[in-house]
């Protein structure tokens, strides 16, 4: 994806007024360096991995008891406004605590309590994300290892850009990443409403029958499958995967830059975008060049992409995204996967959602981690052998279309949402540099405020 705005992000210096963050904040505080005492429910533990991209992300909580959280709060208790910085894996990445959220810190986070008196928590949040900021951040960086640490001496000594009118710039960006969140709710619930169908109909077999009933539950007939070991409907078919796949085709790497027969321009998505495209994470896909004859591999409408090689000793390989138009639409140039992925599409179009929730439930539910083989330590998927050999229950066409019929402008919604986070992502993240440089202001009246360049 091209950043619409970044030929305008190489700035200049901050060279306005800075105040060290000690100064900032009421306290900086290091959490404790101990693993908690875990439990299945209780009081929620912030770890790294809930903070992302300036948020806090609690869709998969850790717990502790109660007892534990009073200990790990002795020095500071985190409070909805304080703010939250990683000091390693990864370091500098912020958030803020929002209301309503009681909490206790991992390890390797510092609490940041601000001092509104001086600044507003909004603003010094988006400051130390700031590249002004992050610079010096990397900069404190002294273990010289190959995991980095931020160390608290250095943290607390980081200058921070100060305006006058720092609460309108504040209000400016936090405008836009309310919108990008607003955005994400409405597509979770778009997905949750996909998925619950999905679960009704093809999992608990209460599809609407010949009179609208749900077909289980209103006594349709079901029959014992041997092979799945389960009840089905009477006429539904058991196959495998393979049956379903028309054609695969590999993935592309190419060339970074554009030399020889490598002139046809594309981006790439990894196994690392797949999240993304689904709207559960970030897309940064490389932008390449690849062989003109290899444009039989460009990603089309009703493609598959599905991760081969990667995972993690808890992730299994097989993290799959679907392809469609609106998809396409997101990026400024043609898609491929890259080798580490392999692209699908099915003999039935009409299948194609139900194909892919079926293997979204198959992934989450830990199948895939069956039918994994390593090479030189790269866990890498049997695809091949687990298509051919797992077999599924497949319903009648008609059905699936009336599915497909039901998915597609929710799914259509859930991308424009998505193109358009991307580009309010890319004007915050080009505007909170310009307004630290002073290259852009905000200039306040009784009526309205408004951006205009400096």
């Amino acid at each position: 994806m091209i950043n619409q705005y970044e030929n305008l992000s190489y700035l200049s210096p901050f060279s306005g007024k800075t105040i060290p963050l000690k100064e900032l904040c009421l306290s900086i505080t290091d959490c404790p360096h101990s693993t908690p005492k875990w439990s299945e429910e209780g009081m929620i533990v912030i770890r790294s991995f809930n903070i992302k991209n300036g948020e806090l992300d609690l869709s998969s909580p850790s717990y502790t008891d109660h007892g534990s959280y009073l200990e790990r709060n002795k020095r500071a208790t985190p409070e909805p406004g304080d703010i939250i910085i990683t000091r390693e894996a990864p370091m500098g990445e912020l958030c803020m605590i929002p209301d309503g959220v009681e909490c206790c810190l991992g390890q390797r986070m510092v609490l940041l309590k601000v001092n509104e008196q001086k600044v507003s928590n909004q603003y010094l949040l988006f400051a130390l994300q700031s590249e002004f900021v992050q610079k010096q951040i990397s900069k404190s960086d002294r273990t010289g290892s190959t995991v980095s640490n931020l160390c608290i001496p250095d943290l607390k000594e980081i200058e921070i850009p100060i305006f006058e009118n720092s609460k309108a710039i504040a209000d400016v960006l936090k405008a836009i990443t309310s919108k990008i969140r607003v955005n994400n709710l409405i597509n979770s619930e778009l997905e949750a409403m996909a998925k619950t169908l999905y679960d009704y109909w093809f999992v608990q077999f209460d599809f609407p029958d010949a009179n609208g009933k749900p077909y289980k539950a209103s006594g349709g007939k079901m029959v014992y499958d041997p092979v799945l070991k389960q009840e089905i409907p009477a006429d539904w078919h058991v196959n495998a995967i393979s049956d379903w796949i028309r054609s695969d085709k590999t993935g592309d790497w190419g060339k970074e830059t554009k030399q020889g027969n490598y002139s046809l321009q594309v981006d790439c998505i990894r196994g690392a975008d797949i999240n993304g495209i689904n709207g559960q994470g970030n897309v940064d896909a490389p932008n390449r060049f690849i062989l003109k004859k290899n444009d039989h591999k460009l990603l089309a409408p009703f493609d598959f992409v599905i991760e081969i090689s990667g995972g993690s000793p808890t992730q299994s390989t097989g993290r799959m995204a679907f392809i469609t138009e609106h998809v396409l639409e997101r990026f400024d140039y043609p898609l491929i996967c890259s080798n580490f992925c392999k692209a699908i599409d099915l003999i039935d179009k009409s299948y194609f959602y139900n194909f892919a929730y079926q293997w979204q439930s198959l992934y989450e539910n830990g199948v895939l981690f069956g039918w994994e083989g390593k090479t030189s330590g790269i866990k890498n998927l049997l695809f091949d052998s687990f298509v051919s050999n797992y077999n599924v229950v497949m319903p009648p066409k008609d059905l699936a279309e009336k599915f497909f019929q039901f998915v597609s402008p929710l799914q259509e919604q859930r991308q424009k949402k998505l193109k358009e986070n991307a580009e309010l992502a890319g004007l915050r993240d080009w505007l909170l540099p310009m307004l630290m440089s002073g290259q852009v202001t905000i200039k306040l009246s009784t009526e309205s405020k408004e951006t205009q360049h400096g």
